[in-house]
């Protein structure tokens, strides 16, 4: 597969609301994920830790609706573009969430993702 079909599948499962079968399919056994923020989860090493991170945000957040658009594609990377409704269980205060993943492909696998807000 090329670096544009696995972005095109890949994206195509976050639109199907499956992220757990993209991330399944797709991440690197030693992916690293880098979050905009501060703490624990700012960087996430290894396909388990990124599952534990995606489980973490589900559970602490009720999403009421969203968006992805792309894949847009340049070399080993692809972009996506998220845009949540969400409520965060910690505040209550519903807010839209619009954020930008940057994902490096390397042997046919998702080896870096890093969000931007």
């Amino acid at each position: 597969m090329t670096i544009a079909d696995i972005a095109k599948d890949f994206t195509q499962l976050l639109k199907q609301g499956d992220s757990e079968s993209a991330a399944a399919k797709y991440n690197a056994d030693d992916i690293v994920s880098y979050e905009a923020m501060e703490g624990p989860m700012a960087i996430c090493r290894g396909k388990d830790a990124v599952k534990q991170k995606g489980q973490w945000w589900q559970e602490n957040n009720e999403v009421h609706g969203g968006s992805v658009e792309g894949p847009y594609v340049n070399g080993d990377q692809f972009a996506l573009r998220f845009t949540f409704d969400v409520t965060p269980k910690s505040t209550g205060k519903r807010a839209t969430m619009d954020e930008v993943g940057l994902y490096t492909v390397k042997d046919g696998k998702i080896s870096e993702e890093r969000f931007y807000y």
